[in-house]
């Protein structure tokens, strides 16, 4: 019998179009303060992404450190090639420009409403530091939807180690078998979500991951598909 729902946060309930309007503006920012808006944004963005996400691929599973200092460790790396000094607010700079920029996809707040309805415990399972997942979650006027938050700063390892998803249920006070998990990323929210037993939904608007749809229990090409998953699994 299914009693919970868990998602995924970036590129599940908020857009990758969303995350990368937020980064160029966080670059655009870093660039004004620094007196540096002679540089090409678009170009440094692109540096900060690839270093970004160089980090926190050795980061998978691995034991949590701080995403601010990750992310700061990124845009020093970008800024001490290009000749200028990252400013000390970095993170209040990256703090501000998601909360305003971050997108919800279309459905998200109808999906977690109709499974709300359903009688389901609602939570989210997100490699974040506290204070981002808190703030964000509030700017975009959905914090109050949730049951549990649980980051990877909260279990101290990230995913798809079995630390954040053992912590959510633990919270939830549901077995894994009683649970879903819904993420977009196969080799971190599937196989991490498997791991533990708890049973895996991939979002794949496009049908980029269809190699690895094999590790995950059902794909999804909108988020609102969730909620018949969620019923025919009620129902069984």
């Amino acid at each position: 019998m299914l009693r919970a729902v868990f998602f995924d946060f970036v590129g599940t309930l908020i857009t990758k179009e969303g995350e990368n309007v937020t980064h160029q503006n966080i670059v655009r920012e870093v660039l004004r303060k620094a007196g540096r808006e002679d540089l090409d944004y678009i170009k440094l963005w692109k540096e900060y992404e690839a270093e970004s996400s160089a980090l926190f691929k050795e980061l998978a599973g691995k034991p949590y450190v701080k995403i601010r200092d990750v992310d700061t460790e990124a845009m020093k790396r970008v800024a001490e090639r290009r000749g200028f000094d990252v400013p000390a607010d970095f993170w209040e700079i990256s703090m501000a420009m998601h909360e305003k920029y971050g997108e919800l996809f279309p459905d998200a707040v109808e999906t977690i409403r109709a499974l709300k309805d359903l009688g389901l415990h609602i939570g989210i399972i997100t490699d974040s530091d506290n204070d981002y997942i808190e703030a964000h979650l509030k700017a975009l006027g959905i914090y109050d939807l949730f049951d549990s938050i649980t980051t990877s700063e909260d279990a101290g390892f990230y995913k798809p180690h079995e630390g954040p998803f053992l912590l959510a249920l633990e919270r939830a006070g549901v077995k894994a078998g009683e649970s879903l998990y819904v993420g977009d990323n196969p080799t971190k929210d599937c196989v991490g979500a498997r791991k533990v037993g708890m049973l895996s939904v991939l979002l794949d608007p496009e049908g980029k991951k269809r190699e690895l749809w094999g590790d995950c229990d059902f794909v999804v090409s909108k988020l609102s598909d969730v909620v018949a998953i969620a019923k025919g699994l009620m129902e069984k």
